[in-house]
């Protein structure tokens, strides 16, 4: 029998989905690259441009969370409308080239202006990658799609410190953010002429027929998500993990290098690129786990499996301020990377599946709006503003213990995941 239009267009999207998979990855890895390269130059700019703490958290998180996450919601509105592959592409161009100008900097203005305009382009990409990712795999594989998008996370953010410090050491830390930017222009290219662009709904094939015909306002998604008490604690959990792990991130190339006294070059050679394995490592057993327990015992439990991985993480992230050995503070620091890193494809992939077909963009920029002015916007800004109220006390520890004051926020985000699988439980499948 002959096949019409529209199903040969869900045959070529489902059949290129491994190709789009990739190519949303990579243009994730950019997008963390470029963000996340700040922290390994944070001591280098500081000494430049004659920066204090509180100015570095500000750059690090709040001057680029504030436009990230609110244009997020007026483009994945976009997204959820016209084509998500050109709104991606068009974004990832934006963010490289606003990337590499932030090397030319001469002030702290400058580089803000520089990161506000990283911070324009990178709101585009990920509602719609979320929103593509939920079309191409149904829900019983969505946890392990999402944990192997979301390796652009913990790799671009690894290696984007690992080549940042190696250019930097050789150069200077304006050349680093040149040579981090420019590739991304060329991906953006090929994400245009390469990224498949799925039928919305193709995976949930029920579901996009019970869909409304007509989109629903943005004011009733934000309703429907605000009703939603599973989806609520989803969003509590993932941004209390976010606000921990980005002022952790963010500041602990600086904290290695002041109270471990490890150099940039160490931190580079030594820590990134293990950490960016380890890390990804336990995103896919993350989202494999997560899949796994779902199959088993229901949705629901992937919830908890993320809070498990959470509660193995914990001391050992904790530990890892109260050793002042180099080798053994990186081997606690490893351990909790080895965990921390499995709630990145089950909270989006979950949060995906009780978002409504004609709004999943929309709820992954809710999402990721809360996430981003919460977690990034305040979590590199809170570290800095306490290390700098707690330096006339402990001197050059202070970012030890303002480090410490956020690590132990975590319980808090275990028990969020816990209740959302409690709730989640309770909602029919």
């Amino acid at each position: 029998m002959e096949l019409n239009r529209p199903e040969i267009a869900d045959t070529l999207a489902l059949k290129r989905r491994g190709v789009t998979l990739a190519l949303l990855t990579l243009t994730y890895f950019f997008s963390f690259m470029d963000r996340q390269i700040l922290a390994i130059l944070l001591e280098a700019i500081k000494l430049d441009l004659k920066l204090s703490d509180t100015q570095l958290g500000l750059l690090s998180g709040l001057v680029f969370a504030i436009f990230y996450a609110t244009l997020g919601i007026p483009i994945a509105r976009l997204a959820d409308r016209t084509s998500r592959r050109r709104i991606i592409a068009v974004s990832l161009g934006i963010w490289s080239v606003m990337t590499a100008l932030s090397g030319m900097a001469q002030n702290f203005t400058q580089l803000m202006f520089a990161r506000i305009g990283v911070g324009v382009g990178e709101a585009g990409a990920g509602p719609p990658s979320h929103s593509i990712i939920a079309d191409l795999y149904p829900p019983e594989k969505r946890a392990s799609a999402m944990a192997i998008y979301s390796l652009g996370v913990l790799l671009g953010g690894g290696l984007g410190m690992m080549i940042g410090g190696i250019v930097a050491h050789a150069y200077n830390w304006r050349v680093a953010m040149m040579v981090v930017g420019l590739p991304g222009v060329i991906l953006a290219f090929v994400v245009w002429l390469f990224l498949a662009e799925p039928r919305r709904g193709l995976s949930d094939a029920q579901r996009a027929m019970d869909a409304p015909a007509a989109m629903p306002s943005l004011w009733e998604g934000t309703a429907a998500m605000w009703r939603d008490r599973a989806a609520l604690h989803l969003v509590v959990a993932v941004t209390l993990t976010s606000l921990i792990g980005y002022a952790l991130t963010g500041w602990g190339p600086s904290y290695m290098q002041r109270s471990l006294g490890m150099s940039m070059l160490d931190v580079s050679r030594y820590v990134a690129l293990p950490a960016a394995i380890i890390g990804s490592t336990s995103a896919l057993l993350g989202g494999v786990a997560a899949d796994r327990a779902a199959k088993r015992y229901g949705l629901h439990a992937q919830s908890w499996v993320v809070a498990a991985f959470k509660v193995v993480a914990f001391p050992f992230a904790v530990g890892f301020y109260f050793v002042d050995d180099p080798r053994l503070a990186l081997a606690s620091y490893f351990i909790a990377a080895l965990f921390a890193g499995a709630y990145l494809g089950p909270s989006f992939a979950l949060i995906q599946h009780l978002a409504p077909i004609r709004l999943r963009s929309v709820w992954a920029a809710l999402t990721l709006l809360v996430i981003n002015l919460v977690g990034l916007g305040l979590g590199p800004f809170l570290v800095g503003r306490v290390s700098d109220m707690l330096a006339p006390a402990y001197g050059a520890q202070s970012l030890r213990w303002a480090m410490l004051s956020v690590a132990l926020l975590t319980p808090v985000a275990i028990l969020a995941y816990w209740r959302a699988g409690v709730l989640l439980k309770r909602q029919p499948t």
